[in-house]
């Protein structure tokens, strides 16, 4: 697909300072703009490159003044870094656009209600009453179970399964291998030593507007349902076990894993690798650190960081104190020594 400054400056509502005819049909970075891309300047401190870029195109702050003679047609915006994503997004949606109708192989129960404009990739199954809504895309490989309920404009990418009665909302992006609605990790242990497993016959509730990255998996809930709610965004390789509930608006990244029943506020961080145990309350506008255990509950507004998780302030001076220990063993025993010394000169004096 190939755009002209005028017309993205026009979708952008920025301002030309150049040729507006140029012709763009690619990306870049702008330390390796190539002719026919287009590449943003948002961080001051890769100004120099703008002034070397073979980009055709380069958005720009509209605080930007150039020091020196600049190749590149500027389009000049508010903001040059959400310029530049929501021309991706455009970029995304024109391209997943030209997917329509139903590829075979492909099975489709004939009790499902299929929505307009939707596309349905080779080997997708789609079972008994599922309801699919408008201009949804599922890659090949796709697997949606009985009852199940997927909302407008959503993109599920190969290989996602969506288990039986899950409902996802309005303009979802499930990442390719992503599990929606497995059983959750419930066994009741026997005298014996063996274990019973507990039926899980809850669902997997995704509300609006929430992303799902590759290979993660969200439990179904034991009796009622796992949520997560508007607006979440949930990297890779992410474990959510069962009755769990995400606030809206919150963003875990990748290797990180919840515990059963733990209920997460709005507007949270998590980074990576953090791990939450099981029926704790994590309140809203939490943050915690890379690598965390969190074995308590969290009030609204805390920084956290480490295993077991504290006060990120207390922590960092906690870490300062653990990187310094090899010298303080070795101060101590030096101290150790020289008081050794001194007892040794009293007892000698005293005889």
């Amino acid at each position: 697909m190939k755009f002209n400054a005028t017309d993205i400056a026009s979708f952008l509502n920025g301002q030309i300072v150049g040729d507006g005819n140029v012709i763009v049909s690619a990306v870049s970075k702008i330390e390796e703009g190539k002719p026919g891309t287009l590449a943003f300047l948002a961080n001051p401190k890769y100004e120099s490159y703008i002034y070397t870029t073979l980009a055709s195109i380069v958005l720009v702050n509209k605080s930007f003044e150039p020091k020196a003679e600049v190749n590149a047609t500027l389009i000049k915006v508010d903001d040059a870094y959400q310029a530049f994503a929501s021309l991706l997004e455009l970029y995304t949606k024109a391209r997943n656009q030209d997917l329509n109708g139903i590829e075979e192989p492909s099975y489709i129960d004939k009790s499902a209600t299929l929505g307009a404009d939707i596309y349905a990739g080779a080997f997708c199954y789609i079972g008994k009453n599922a309801r699919i809504g408008k201009g949804v895309k599922l890659y090949p490989h796709v697997c949606l179970g009985d009852n199940v309920v997927i909302g407008d404009n959503c993109i599920l990418y190969s290989g996602v399964k969506v288990y039986n009665d899950c409902i996802i909302g309005n303009n979802c992006i499930l990442h390719a291998g992503s599990v929606i609605g497995s059983d959750g990790f419930g066994f009741a242990q026997h005298p014996d030593g063996t274990y019973k497993k507990i039926p899980q016959i809850g669902n997997v509730v995704i509300e609006d507007d929430v992303e799902i990255g590759a290979n993660t998996t969200i439990d179904c809930g034991t009796m009622d349902a796992t949520t997560i709610r508007r607006g979440t965004k949930i990297d890779n390789l992410v474990q959510i076990a069962h009755n769990c509930e995400i606030g809206e608006n919150t963003v875990i990244a990748a290797q990180t894993g919840l515990a059963g029943s733990t209920k997460v506020g709005k507007n949270c961080k998590f980074a990576g690798q953090v791990g939450i145990a099981g029926h704790l309350s994590i309140g809203d506008n939490v943050q915690i650190g890379a690598q965390s255990g969190v074995s308590k509950s969290i009030k609204d507004n805390q920084i956290v960081l480490s295993s077991p998780a504290f006060n990120y302030k207390d922590a960092l001076k906690t870490y300062t104190v653990y990187r310094n220990l090899p010298e303080l063993r070795r101060e101590l025993n030096q101290l150790l020594r020289d008081v050794k010394s001194l007892q040794q000169d009293v007892l000698a004096s005293s005889k």
